[in-house]
């Protein structure tokens, strides 16, 4: 026998999850729901998951005895039940309140009007040299910022502007290195610049010059990453992505990287890092890679943070290194045991830094490290080498 969910979830359901919650009412799993529909099974799964949260905020989960829904424009906010001696529901007191989008239930939203289709495998490079790691650091790109030129006294910035600015980076970066068997894109966080439709920092609220709608934000970063990750498989065998945890998308970054399993789900030479640790690793022989933001540690910290996370790692490579973004400029330290580094973004500055006195430039890089010696080779494009190959294409 089947066991259907239940209809009425469709109420609070959008319209996507009602067309997945019908597909398993049809189909009888949500496995074989997600055969029809030509989806990844977790993508109805979270979907209804994601349903079934949004009715129990509105007081409608039976499962849980909650069958008084409080209206659309308010949320549960305390739900009492008396029971009688058998385990019947006697009475019941549902106190609501009027709801504020949350960071979370946002993210859902967005998540559900992505069009999330699996990526066919793309044929790998014939002959790739297995001594050597490609490593591409994104330094805070800044998705929907909105910057105004005359205002900030720097270039404009929107999210076409960003979109452009990295494929083409990403684009003579690629063909200019080697051909190497592993490459890492190193997302060093602030990916997206906002994490709500408000548009302001989550954690003291600070109103941000945003561009468009934070769906529509998203849609293009999506876009991005998907882009830089399809040119990296056609030069580099295996494509490992680092999205870091950032200041301005604490949340938006594992959301990303959600989204990126799932369009990759069957493409085997990609490897999206679903930790939702501040702090990534990457070894390659006897070369160790650490990634962090930057902005919850002070740096002259993270070569013990990296020695007592990886022990074994740490005791048996000989070339240890730090990637962080955050300050948006170049900084370089060493502190017993590793090289710390910052690298600059490709981003302008917003009003608020420019007032501030922030003028550092802007570039993306390429570092090629060797399995056996570390760092070797690195190639630097600046803006305005971007800016010309832009005009040219």
């Amino acid at each position: 026998m089947i066991n259907k969910l239940d209809e009425r979830l469709k109420e609070y359901a959008t319209e996507t999850q009602c067309k997945y919650i019908d597909a398993v009412n049809q189909y009888g799993s949500e496995r074989k729901a997600a055969n029809a529909l030509g989806v990844a099974k977790s993508t109805i799964h979270y979907a209804i998951i994601a349903a079934k949260k949004r009715a129990a905020k509105q007081g409608y989960a039976p499962a849980n005895d909650l069958t008084h829904p409080v209206p659309q424009s308010h949320y549960a906010k305390g739900i009492s039940t008396l029971y009688g001696e058998h385990g019947e529901v006697k009475a019941q007191w549902v106190k609501s309140q009027v709801k504020a989008e949350d960071l979370r239930e946002t993210a859902e939203h967005i998540v559900d009007s992505l069009t999330i289709e699996p990526q066919k495998p793309i044929p790998p490079p014939e002959h790739c040299d297995s001594d050597w790691l490609t490593v591409f650091p994104l330094g805070d790109p800044h998705i929907g910022l909105y910057a105004w030129g005359l205002e900030t006294l720097d270039a404009d910035f929107d999210c076409e502007i960003a979109e452009r600015n990295l494929c083409t980076a990403i684009d003579n970066l690629v063909s200019t290195s080697m051909t190497t068997e592993k490459c890492l894109i190193a997302n060093l966080g602030d990916f997206f610049h906002a994490d709500n439709q408000a548009g302001t920092t989550a954690r003291s609220g600070n109103q941000l010059d945003v561009d468009t709608r934070k769906q529509r934000v998203t849609q293009i970063g999506v876009r991005i990453m998907k882009y830089l990750i399809d040119a990296c498989l056609k030069k580099f065998k295996h494509v490992t992505v680092i999205n870091e945890v950032g200041n301005h998308d604490d949340e938006m970054s594992f959301v990303l990287s959600l989204v990126l399993d799932g369009i990759y789900l069957h493409e085997p030479r990609v490897e999206i890092d679903l930790s939702p640790s501040s702090y990534h690793y990457y070894r390659f022989g006897k070369v160790l890679i650490g990634v962090t933001h930057g902005y919850q540690c002070k740096p002259d910290k993270l070569g013990q943070i990296m020695a007592n996370d990886r022990k074994e790692d740490w005791g048996e490579t000989d070339f240890h290194y730090w990637l962080i973004g955050h300050v948006h400029h170049i900084s370089r330290k060493e502190v017993p045991g590793c090289v710390i580094e910052s690298f600059r973004t490709l981003a302008p500055k917003d009003a608020w830094h420019s007032a501030s006195g922030y003028r550092s430039g802007r570039d993306m890089l390429r570092i090629t490290y060797k399995f056996d010696a570390g760092e070797k080779i690195r190639e630097t494009l600046g803006i305005k080498e971007i800016a010309n190959l832009n005009r040219k294409n």
